[in-house]
């Protein structure tokens, strides 16, 4: 059986035929051949089982035209943006396919948000200079798959995707005059978010011989989190994280 065939017909036209079939099974042959060959060197390798905790400096970036607005308006233009500090932690397996190069999927509980903060003066209280902060917090579970390149000994670049699952969204809102708290408050906003998230996962790191590694990476959210598509915000984190493979 022939992948391509080539003729003239009746009237003297060249013609070409090209067997799909035998293409798209020949195609599934080379994948199951790349998958085995695959599977056959992680056996041979030594597979390590890890965990890993750290730090998150999370923000957002884009048009939250609502929520900059209706702050600004309170604010009377007056607004300061600053990163959520939250925490991540979780399990991985690191999968050696040569010896410098390894794929390292994961799965991690991790702290995302965005913070505005701003000083507003309202109608009673003209003279008084209130300080309002709004805060938001949300749960993630992330499950990135990382290829690691080895540069030097324990030296080591990564990146890959990362796919993650809203667990819960909260915004805080809290306000403050002369030290005295006027409101202080939180609300459950997970249906107004996007419960699955897509970034690009990346940074640095470094294998001790015992066992431990330092890693340094940066998530650069590509999915849109507003579920009713009133404004472009993507999330970005920044993570340091001390981790130990068994």
């Amino acid at each position: 059986m022939l992948l391509a065939r080539f003729f003239y017909a009746d009237d003297g036209r060249p013609v070409f035929c090209f067997n799909y079939n035998l293409y798209n099974i020949m195609k599934k042959l080379l994948c199951i051949g790349a998958l085995f060959l695959l599977f056959t060197t992680i056996s041979q390798a030594q597979v390590r089982f890890g965990v890993r905790a750290g730090l998150n400096a999370a923000r957002w970036q884009g048009k939250a035209t609502q929520n900059i607005q209706g702050m600004t308006q309170l604010t009377g233009g007056v607004t300061s943006t600053r990163t959520v500090p939250g925490f991540h932690a979780g399990g991985y397996v690191n999968l050696p396919i040569t010896d410098f190069l390894s794929v390292e999927p994961g799965l991690f509980y991790s702290q995302k948000g965005y913070s505005m903060t701003g000083n507003f003066t309202s109608d009673r209280l003209e003279f008084l200079n209130a300080q309002a902060t709004v805060t938001n917090q949300a749960h993630y579970i992330d499950m990135p798959v990382l290829a690691k390149v080895y540069l030097a000994e324990g030296f080591h670049l990564f990146a890959g995707p990362q796919v993650s699952y809203l667990v819960n969204n909260t915004v805080r809102t809290r306000a403050n005059v002369l030290g005295f708290s006027l409101l202080n408050q939180e609300f459950n906003t997970t249906g107004n978010f996007e419960r699955l998230d897509v970034a690009i996962s990346g940074g640095m790191g470094y294998r001790f011989g015992n066992g431990f590694n330092l890693q340094a990476g940066y998530d650069y959210g590509l999915r849109r989190l507003d579920a009713r598509n009133s404004f472009d915000t993507f999330n970005r984190v920044v993570k340091v994280s001390l981790g130990y493979e068994f």
